[in-house]
């Protein structure tokens, strides 16, 4: 892996060193002892490539969790995990180093389980300033597989994390805050009908494309299906909708 990270940044690529550190197993059981044993080996890493060739592009990563202790077997977008990342983010702001995380898990099936992992490896990526993030949509296993379902339901995920960090959201200008429409209606009315909502309804709310809103009964009335069952289907829909790009003969002929 050195190897390849020295051909990398003699061609002016830039390198990304993210050791593998599992507390309780190949590193200290303290969250603390096992992300300075990954900076440690990050930082030796760096250090050679600055020496090989001085003002290359680096960036450190963090892959620090901790294993199940009933069973030996790495786990991931666990309460320890999250720390680590933070952690380290802020080792990373020390250093004045991008930092790259993951959005990872470890449930085996698209339930519930594998989105609270992925949301909390999403949000401690969030949390510690990450720059890039891998892994972000379709992990599964621990990382043994990639599930179409997963993705589709990761990417939800993403795109209501990006709503989230924009501006609008947390705008407080006179406009949003809104006291000339909250006057408007008053204690009596409602806020449906008003210009200041008309303006901005197809646009005020995140709208999604696999979460229900529906209550119990409507949801029940249009066949009770679950989210990973609408992610298949919407995975499915999308492959059979899938045309190539048109792509020129000569350079069809050299790919193949």
């Amino acid at each position: 892996m050195i190897d390849g990270c020295l051909r990398l940044i003699r061609r002016g690529q830039a390198v990304f060193v993210t050791p593998f550190t599992l507390a309780g197993a190949m590193a200290p059981v303290t969250m603390s002892g096992a992300v300075t044993l990954s900076i440690a080996e990050a930082l030796s890493a760096i250090a050679l490539f600055q020496y090989v060739k001085p003002g290359c592009s680096c960036v450190i990563g963090t892959f620090t969790s901790n294993v199940d202790m009933k069973s030996g077997a790495p786990a991931f977008g666990t309460p320890e995990y999250m720390r680590a990342t933070q952690i380290t983010g802020q080792m990373a702001r020390f250093y004045d180093l991008p930092m790259r995380a993951s959005g990872v898990c470890t449930a085996n099936v698209p339930d519930g389980q594998s989105i609270w992992e992925t949301s909390n490896s999403l949000w401690s990526a969030i949390q510690s300033g990450t720059n890039v993030v891998y892994h972000a949509a379709g992990w599964l296993e621990g990382g043994l597989i990639a599930s179409p379902e997963k993705f589709i339901m990761d990417c939800e995920m993403l795109q209501m994390v990006q709503r989230y960090m924009e501006p609008e959201v947390w705008d407080a200008s006179p406009d949003s805050i809104a006291i000339d429409a909250i006057r408007e209606v008053g204690s009596t009315g409602h806020f449906f009908g008003i210009q200041h909502t008309q303006d901005r309804y197809e646009s005020a709310f995140y709208q999604p494309f696999i979460s229900d809103w529906r209550n119990f009964e409507a949801w029940e009335a249009a066949g009770g299906i679950w989210t990973p069952q609408r992610a298949n289907q919407l995975f499915k829909d999308i492959i059979a909708r899938f045309e190539a790009p048109p792509m020129a003969e000569d350079r069809l002929e050299a790919l193949t």
